[in-house]
């Protein structure tokens, strides 16, 4: 048996273990280590897992992803969502649909801080799902509003995935967060204008709330949710004039963040064991899932069954388009069925070599493989955004219920991709400033 047939063997093999609810990282780094053990022998196998793990966990670019995680923790824990949707709510009230818009907004304002598509979703249902349902909201809008806006944490900057995209496709961190605020802005704006306009047709879905509003409460409601646009200010201005990298801003950004709770008064012993809890606690499992996908990665490699997929796509994906809607089905797929990181992880080693041969932009790819990735957090039968908010809502807002509010969502995503597909300039724009 070749090596490359033995690559392809530990791909399906990795394919049943998942079918079987194996935990994802054992799963790969058990396929890895048993296949480069019978290709190249134990003794290597075993010395690649000294190595491999440390030199990934070592890697600077690594050490942004617990101060992002960190800094998403802290705005968590300091109430700042709840700030940030009753702004919202108090500037769109007019509009039809209000609640639902403001739920929009103030999701992708906390995706800003929180760089997490299931913590803005799960943060956010807390707060917002409650008081749409309580004004008449229909139950699918209500929640389907916050678990699609919550999936823009993916890719409005800073983002956990695009830096892991980043250290495995080789490409700049900074330019992919560059990248990713105009397809952010764009998901917002097309999902608000599609609320718009399903409420104003059928007002049913969302009954005008009746609530005495005046321009002083308006600009009063700013006050509060000043440390986001300081943080978002600092963080963008800091990527775009060079004064922090990528992997500093996680820090800066945290620390930033920590000063302004304290001097909040917002910071308290109980806040800070909490964040640095969760920080510890997602962290180590994101850490775990990339280790088995570098060693993965490494088997690969090694056995050739890379190449061989390069080849495979040279034949077989004979242009740009095709290989996009090729990653596109793949994402989907598996989005259906694994979490976030899990997808990013096991398929990059996969499609990375087609992109590359091709000789596409992996800064554009990258945009494209978050967006992937979003509408997976959507998809049936395992959307971890919509489980996020059943999570939330127990029993007061059934499963289907849910996905069902996604599917007008879902519509809206099929036009933010074609017009990434079509408009590659949308995402490049601001990193061909950078240049």
């Amino acid at each position: 048996m070749s090596d490359i047939s033995i690559g392809f063997a530990g791909i399906g093999l990795l394919l049943v273990l998942m079918a079987l609810r194996v935990p994802i990282a054992f799963a790969l780094f058990g396929v890895a280590v048993i296949g480069l053990g019978v290709t190249e022998g134990f003794d290597i196998a075993m010395h690649l897992v000294r190595i491999e793990p440390f030199h990934f966990a070592a890697h600077w670019s690594f050490s942004a992803i617990p101060m992002f995680i960190l800094m998403g923790c802290i705005a968590q824990h300091t109430r700042l969502a709840s700030e940030l949707f009753n702004a919202a709510r108090l500037w769109l009230a007019g509009v039809p649909g209000g609640l639902a818009v403001a739920a929009n907004f103030s999701c992708a304002g906390f995706a800003a801080a929180s760089g997490s598509s299931l913590a803005t979703a799960a943060t956010m249902g807390r707060i917002t799902i409650p008081e749409m349902v309580d004004a008449g909201y229909e139950k699918g809008l209500a929640s389907g509003v916050v678990a699609s806006a919550g999936t823009v944490g993916n890719m409005i900057p800073p983002s956990i995935t695009f830096i892991i995209f980043g250290i495995f496709a080789e490409v700049s961190v900074t330019k992919l967060f560059m990248a990713g605020i105009f397809p952010g802005l764009l998901t917002i704006s097309i999902y608000a204008a599609m609320i718009i306009v399903r409420c104003w047709l059928n007002p049913v879905l969302a009954p005008r709330v009746n609530i005495d509003i005046n321009w002083s409460m308006r600009w009063n409601s700013l006050l509060p949710i000043w440390p986001i646009f300081v943080l978002i200010g600092c963080l963008l201005v800091g990527f775009y004039e060079g004064y922090v990298t990528a992997t500093e801003g996680g820090a800066f950004g945290a620390f930033v963040l920590l000063i302004i709770s304290i001097l909040q008064k917002r910071m308290t012993r109980d806040v800070f064991v909490k964040s640095i809890t969760d920080t510890l606690v997602s962290t180590t499992s994101l850490l775990w899932i990339a280790v088995g996908a570098i060693m993965f990665t490494r088997f690969l490699a090694i056995t050739g069954t890379s190449g061989a997929i390069s080849d495979i796509a040279t034949v077989w994906v004979a242009s740009p388009l095709s290989a996009i809607l090729v990653a596109a089905v793949i994402f989907l797929i598996l989005g259906m069925f694994l979490d976030p990181m899990g997808i990013l992880l096991l398929t990059l080693p996969i499609v990375l070599p087609m992109f590359r041969e091709l000789d596409m932009n992996l800064i554009w790819i990258g945009v494209l493989v978050v967006k992937f990735i979003e509408i997976g957090l959507l998809t049936p039968p395992v959307g971890m955004n919509v489980y996020a908010i059943k999570n939330v809502v127990d029993e007061t807002i059934s499963l289907g219920t849910i996905f069902k509010g996604t599917f007008w969502f879902l519509a809206c995503e099929i036009v933010v991709v074609s017009l990434l597909i079509y408009f590659p300039q949308i995402s490049l724009f601001i990193p061909g400033l950078l240049n």
